[in-house]
């Protein structure tokens, strides 16, 4: 929430140049996705914080632990920048009758529909929360802002996606751009995390029958996170970056790289492919023997550093350090930073490797579970078998409870490493049964920060059990 008078409104929003300068700062504030990739892997069972020490962005080795509470700069950081990108598309949306020009419609659109991601991720970390639209609200007002209910919250989400949807493009040229085929992957997401599964089917249906984005999955699994393969047909809703510089570690959120990328590399490693890194969110084991024998999703996923190694024709000449944060053998294969990849000039912030927010495959399981979850097995299965297919994994005939716990392993298989686990095990139900110290009734949801309640005079009341 920006303070008050930081921004002169009168000589801007004057030209179509200003509107389209104001939808970038917008975009801008998604750039710290490395936040949902560490969170949503290290608060459950497919990875642990890592890094040089346990002191070593202590409120990751907390969250891993299940011991995280209001004092956590991560998750400050997470309700910060969320807020901050709310606040520039509101500002947008307060001087938006000031000029009329061609494309205006669309900005508008693509401000809706990235308002509504930001929202997205504050209602399913924090549930009710302070609702703010169409206009920016100054730090005086903070005290006298209430939160709102989380269904309110998640009915303005759904209005702004159905409100962008239709005026967004199926395709764009300015790659990066919101399309109608993002929006609508969104908007099926946020319904099936409602539990809205009979709506949720309609719309990701719809998106596969009439699949005008020209999506579909990548053949090659076991190179679709390299960076000559971003912006294939898997991508559906896709935050971009680039290998410059832009801030540094006193400024994680101002990079214009993916940060996760050389958080995740390999401790001093010298070697071939790979470069060193910081060796955090690190794969358990628990994670790498879910993975049935041949397939190939595993060693895509999941690096066992020692094994890599082994195979290397010169493997006495290889060698990396295991940081004092933990270490389980194994690296996100994903997310990291590889040798001919590196960004300029500290190639630990700098990577050009995009966050894939929702890729086809994602799509595809959505509906899946969707379509089981509102008494469709056939088309449940369909949908599923697709997914299984292009790793050449046998198809999957169950019916019932058998198939929709199948789709949710078969989540875990397709999409670990990519941030969504732990909000998977949430919204399923499974949470406690999985994740260590997971106390049912509080871990559902993180802890507000202690220093915005604060901020707020007291006037928000911190989540249960925190």
């Amino acid at each position: 929430m920006d303070p008050e008078y930081t921004q002169d409104a009168e000589n801007f929003f004057n030209t179509p140049e200003d509107f389209n300068r104001a939808i970038i700062g917008v975009y801008d504030m998604m750039q710290p996705a490395y936040l949902n990739i560490w969170i949503g892997e290290i608060a459950s069972d497919n990875s642990i914080a890592g890094g040089e020490s346990v002191n070593d962005t202590q409120g990751l080795h907390e969250i891993q632990n299940m011991t995280h509470g209001g004092v956590n700069e991560e998750l400050r950081a997470v309700m910060r920048v969320n807020y901050t990108g709310i606040a520039r598309a509101n500002y947008i949306f307060e001087h938006q009758d000031k000029i009329d020009f061609p494309g205006k419609d669309l900005i508008l659109a693509e401000a809706r529909m990235i308002r509504a991601y930001f929202y997205f991720n504050l209602v399913m970390y924090f549930g009710d929360m302070p609702l703010i639209i169409d206009r920016r609200i100054s730090i005086n007002e903070i005290s006298s802002t209430v939160r709102t209910p989380k269904a309110e919250i998640y009915a303005q989400i759904e209005s702004d996606l159905r409100a962008a949807i239709p005026v967004l493009p199926a395709t764009v040229s300015e790659i990066g751009r919101m399309t109608s085929g993002a929006a609508k992957a969104l908007l099926g997401k946020v319904l099936l995390y409602q539990n809205k599964f009979s709506d949720a089917a309609t719309v990701l249906g719809e998106l596969i029958d009439n699949n005008t984005g020209g999506y579909g999955l990548f053949q090659d699994y076991s190179t679709m996170f390299l960076v000559v393969n971003q912006n294939v047909n898997e991508d559906v809703f896709t935050i971009q970056f680039s290998g410059l510089q832009g801030g540094d570690y006193g400024c994680l959120i101002c990079l214009n790289g993916n940060a996760a990328v050389g958080f995740h590399g390999i401790r001093q490693y010298e070697g071939p492919f790979y470069a060193d890194g910081n060796s955090y969110n690190l794969p358990t084991q628990d994670l790498y023997d879910e993975f049935d024998e041949g397939d190939l999703r595993r060693e895509a996923t999941v690096l066992d550093i020692e094994a890599f190694i082994a195979a290397q024709p010169n493997p006495s000449e290889i060698s990396y350090a295991i940081g004092g944060g933990g270490h389980t053998g194994f690296y996100n294969n994903k997310y990291i930073k590889r040798a001919d990849e590196r960004g300029l000039p500290d190639d630990d912030l700098t990577s050009p490797l995009n966050y894939r927010v929702i890729r086809w495959a994602d799509v595809l399981l959505m509906a899946a579970e969707a379509f089981q979850r509102s008494g469709n097995d056939a088309r449940a299965r369909t949908e599923l078998n697709k997914v299984r297919a292009r790793v050449q994994m046998p198809a999957i005939n169950a019916t019932g409870d058998a198939l929709y716990q199948a789709i949710l392993r078969e989540r875990r298989l397709e999409l670990s490493g990519e941030g969504y686990r732990f909000w998977d095990l949430v919204r399923t139900g499974q949470a406690a049964g999985r994740i260590s110290g997971f106390v049912p009734g509080r871990h559902e949801l993180f802890p507000i920060p202690q220093v915005e309640i604060d901020l707020a005079g007291g006037n928000w009341s911190q989540n249960p059990g925190y």
